[in-house]
């Protein structure tokens, strides 16, 4: 059985963000391309994104630290540590309105 420790991989990707020019990072900690069920740790530094794109499938967000808006054509939403929130089913981008870590999670239809 494996197990992760979030707070520990939360801080591991934060200070690889602040590394890297994009200002973000992401690391799976289970599944892949060629499974179904994915979780990934995303951390993105302050005023970054990931630009609006389409969903991949049923998704949810669980922000692990700091501050996230989540934005649609027609919602907007902002997440602070621990809040959690299904992932509409429409293009949708997200924003780090400071350093933040996030735990996606995708059930792809694909």
């Amino acid at each position: 059985m494996k197990s992760t420790s979030l707070p520990v991989l939360a801080e591991e990707q934060l200070t690889v963000a602040r590394e890297a020019h994009s200002g973000r990072s992401a690391h799976t900690i289970h599944g892949g391309h060629d499974q179904a069920l994915r979780h990934t740790v995303l951390a993105l530094l302050a005023g970054r994104e990931l630009a609006e794109h389409a969903s991949p499938g049923e998704a949810t967000l669980l922000v692990l630290r700091g501050h996230v808006r989540l934005t649609t054509s027609t919602e907007a939403w902002e997440g602070r540590d621990c809040d959690f929130v299904a992932i509409p089913p429409q293009r949708h981008a997200l924003t780090a309105v400071e350093d933040s870590v996030v735990l996606l999670t995708v059930v792809s239809t694909r």
